[in-house]
């Protein structure tokens, strides 16, 4: 990445930090927010091809009263970690909700 792009990248995510987070948190205070939803992002993205199958395996695992599900979870995932929920971070398209979105503000 150059850093033409990269410049654009880091104003349009404090851009929003202004927009969304004004009046929220202190201005100096907006990397308290940024950083970990970034990282928790990046987190959700790598996991998001495997989360049909480690919803269904935990369906499984529940269906089966088995407690100790993190080696199978992981399994599942092909990483040292797995996310359950059926919610995700990824954007919604432009100009609609998220159905997990609207389903979580029981609209």
């Amino acid at each position: 990445m150059d850093q033409a792009t990269h410049n654009k990248i880091v104003s349009f995510i404090w851009g929003i930090a202004d927009d969304v987070l004004r009046d929220l948190f202190k201005r100096g205070k907006y990397s308290d927010v940024i950083l970990p939803m970034c990282v928790i992002r990046r987190m959700d993205a790598v996991l998001e091809p495997t989360k049909k199958q480690v919803l269904e395996t935990k369906a499984m695992l529940d269906g089966a009263l088995i407690t100790e599900q993190r080696a199978a979870l992981c399994a599942a995932t092909g990483q040292a970690f797995y996310n359950t929920s059926k919610f995700t971070l990824r954007p919604p398209l432009p100009g609609k909700l998220s159905p997990l979105l609207i389903e979580s503000l029981g609209a």
